[in-house]
């Protein structure tokens, strides 16, 4: 049985339409830095930075997930060491914020670093004093690792922090609109599934795609 609810053919359609949203031409007039902030968002991205003619990179991070459950996404730690945590999650499985932190800790010691340093080649993220940012990925499922980038953003000193996907769940708009400021997206959905399922072709992306892509 066919998917009725497909509503991007690709990624590349998907970022076409996410054009149509943006306000293109007003947003020329400043600078900007365009961050994917994941693997996935990365074609996105770079068409979008591409059309602003503005520079493009990519947030780093790593999920936490609970014990015992490792389709549970609890946490987000990026390449600055923000954390962001699930805390309704959290609660409900009565997992501790030492171990949250302790686990993030562990995760960003041995193996996000180790991501970070091939792909900045042993530099760090560039300070993003007075910047505008424009952070994009292909969808948001739980909007964790995206209020982890926009976090990760603040910190680094942006001047301004917008947020562009093709597709979220309404609950998220809320809680990315608090904070971020100005979201854009294509379609936001009252009962979301996951983002693979309103896309035709989602392939996967992984680090071997796009450590060269700068």
């Amino acid at each position: 049985m066919q998917n009725e609810q497909i509503y991007f053919k690709n990624r590349d359609v998907a970022a076409f339409r996410l054009l149509d949203v943006l306000p293109i031409e007003s947003m020329k007039l400043e600078d900007w830095t365009v961050f994917a902030t994941s693997y996935g968002g990365v074609p996105i991205a770079k068409i979008i930075a591409n059309k602003l003619e503005s520079n493009f990179d990519l947030i780093l991070s790593s999920k936490i997930m609970a014990p015992n459950n490792e389709d549970c996404e609890i946490a987000i730690v990026t390449e600055s060491e923000e954390v962001v945590i699930h805390e309704e999650l959290a609660k409900s499985f009565e997992i501790s914020l030492d171990f949250i932190f302790s686990k993030s800790k562990q995760i960003y010691d041995n193996e996000l670093m180790k991501t970070v340093k091939l792909y900045r080649k042993d530099k760090r993220i560039e300070n993003l004093t007075n910047k505008n940012v424009l952070l994009v990925d292909e969808g948001l499922n739980t909007g964790l690792t995206m209020m982890a980038c926009i976090k990760t953003a603040i910190n680094l000193g942006a001047k301004s922090v917008s947020v562009a996907t093709p597709i979220l769940p309404s609950a998220s708009v809320p809680t990315i609109e608090s904070i971020a400021d100005d979201l854009y997206y294509v379609k936001k959905l009252d009962h979301f599934v996951f983002i693979d399922f309103y896309y035709d072709k989602l392939e996967n992306i992984n680090f071997e795609d796009i450590k060269n892509i700068k």
